[in-house]
């Protein structure tokens, strides 16, 4: 007599193992959920709008991105979520979430660049950039990248309201970078290294003239030429403050130091001209006498004549 196949061992194992496999599945999925993940259930496209921007005005604002987010995945032609991918960027931006901001932004630009709410998204892209900004003892990276964002919506939409807000931005960003480059230059200033702190400065100088950091680096370059032996350069650098600030405190330190250390004149040497030393350093006419080297008197011979025996120096006695 057979036995039926639902009671056969091969057939209670395959069926044992497959239990357990579907087990550990159900058991990954739910421990890689995160706290923030929605469970998928189908919605129409008004209803999952509404939810999230129910959310949005809240203050819950992760779970809103979070539900705009949603509209995107279940209704990617749709004209609301072309709308909803604007709206999760914001939703990030309120939560902090800057990364996550710059990202729904950045896919906004990407999918849709030539739609008329584009401003927007590049300048919440700038904005996410601006608000990770971090003091100037640390890396400024970010802050790069939020001048590079900031300067981009201004020469793509200079004429939207965007663009007048991110001109003012430019100039605290230029500020703080100039101000990243005077800590260093600092820095090295404090530590001897007067050609580092040199080339420090003069970046101010010449990349951040505009900035309120100018006035102390062409002070300090006043500094630095002076401590590099070139007198005629710290006095430009010296003059170039007064000009453009001259009732400063930084022109009165750069002043002084000029009047301390005023340069040396040296007459100009036609071309072709000769030079001559002063008379007191000309170089002898004659050569000059070389000392002989002292030899060992008991070497010599002696001085009151000949001898056959060089170790007796009296041959007569």
């Amino acid at each position: 007599m057979r036995t039926p196949l639902t009671r056969s061992p091969l057939f209670r194992s395959l069926a044992v193992g497959l239990i357990a496999a579907t087990v550990l599945t159900s058991t990954g999925c739910a421990r890689n959920r995160t706290k923030g993940d929605i469970p998928y259930v189908a919605r129409d496209v008004g209803t999952l709008y509404t939810a999230a921007k129910k959310r949005l005005d809240n203050k819950e604002y992760k779970l809103a991105a979070a539900l705009f987010d949603e509209v995107e995945r279940q209704h990617p032609y749709s004209v609301w979520a072309r709308r909803a991918q604007l709206m999760s960027a914001f939703s990030y931006y309120l939560a902090h979430d800057y990364t996550a901001s710059i990202q729904s932004a950045q896919r906004f630009i990407s999918v849709h660049p030539g739609n008329r709410d584009a401003a927007y998204a590049y300048y919440l892209v700038a904005l996410g950039y601006y608000e990770q900004i971090s003091d100037v003892t640390r890396d400024q990276k970010i802050t790069q990248q939020a001048l590079d964002a900031l300067g981009e919506l201004t020469r793509r939409y200079p004429n939207t309201r965007y663009a007048a807000d991110a001109r003012l931005k430019i100039d605290l960003v230029r500020d703080h970078l100039a101000g990243k480059e005077m800590e260093i230059g600092r820095f090295y200033e404090t530590r001897g290294q007067w050609l580092a702190a040199t080339m420090r400065f003069r970046k101010v100088v010449d990349d951040y003239q505009t900035t309120t950091h100018a006035p102390e680096a062409l002070m300090r370059l006043t500094e630095t030429y002076l401590a590099l032996g070139v007198p005629d350069e710290a006095r430009k650098a010296a003059a170039v403050l007064g000009a453009n600030y001259p009732g400063t405190q930084w022109y009165s330190r750069a002043y002084k130091l000029s009047e301390e250390h005023p340069p040396v004149a040296v007459a100009a040497i036609a071309p072709g001209q000769l030079i001559v030393l002063p008379a007191d350093k000309a170089l002898p006419d004659k050569p000059i006498k070389t000392r002989e080297p002292k030899r060992d008197a008991r070497a010599l011979p002696p001085t009151g004549g000949s001898s056959t025996n060089p170790g007796n120096p009296n041959p007569g006695s």
